[in-house]
């Protein structure tokens, strides 16, 4: 098992964070606060909780749009890397990222030992999961170009939510280890509100709780 300090959990909202403090049954280990919608909000708000306390790892949890087979409704993603999918410039020739650009990288690592604990923990546990990059978006998308496009331009793209990068950010500059994980509730691209699983989604993220508290015992 592995051994850790206090955990920081970073949700985007109340519903997510509700949903994992159940999860966790008051387990005092964990920290879990808001970071608000957005890689900005999420990085601001993750940094201000480093700051305050010492940490063994940081998490960006909650719901997220998967990508058509790799991560259907209904399943949950653990992050192999973080990655912003929008940060760069476009160009005549297509989309080119900060990596290319050479001003820095839009990717963050995430702790892949311990993400490879929990994908099989979670299996074990009989809950649906699948480990791929997590991509964060400043502007979730609507459509099926989009969505494809941004599956081309990160290989085996899992999960797409708006807030990781941000909270991986924070947690690479403060020198802890991060993972991202998330429930999906929605397929990535064309708006369909009326289909999406929202409360599946979020009683997800809530059995997913006691397995990572068995995996950090």
């Amino acid at each position: 098992m592995l051994k850790r300090n206090r955990v920081l959990v970073m949700t985007a909202v109340a519903a997510e964070r509700d949903a994992v403090l159940r999860g966790l049954g008051g387990d005092a280990r964990f920290d879990v606060r808001l970071a608000g919608v957005g890689p900005a909000a999420a990085a601001a708000n993750t940094a201000a909780a480093l700051a305050g306390g010492e940490y063994g790892l940081v998490v960006s949890a909650g719901i997220a749009g998967g990508f058509g087979g790799r991560a259907d409704v209904g399943t949950l993603v653990v992050s192999s890397e973080i990655v912003a999918a929008d940060l760069g410039v476009e160009t005549p020739e297509g989309f080119t990222s900060v990596d290319e650009l050479g001003f820095g990288s839009a990717r963050v690592a995430v702790d892949a030992a311990l993400a490879e604990k929990v994908t099989a923990a979670l299996r074990e546990a009989g809950l649906p999961v699948s480990c791929g990059p997590v991509l964060t978006v400043s502007t979730a998308t609507g459509s099926a170009a989009t969505a494809a496009a941004l599956a081309g331009r990160v290989e085996g793209a899992a999960a797409e939510g708006m807030e990781g990068f941000g909270v991986a950010t924070a947690a690479r500059l403060g020198s802890v280890p991060v993972i991202e994980i998330r429930a999906v509730s929605n397929p990535v691209g064309p708006r369909d509100r009326a289909a999406w699983k929202i409360r599946e989604a979020l009683e997800l993220l809530e059995a997913a709780g006691p397995i990572f508290v068995e995996v950090l015992e």
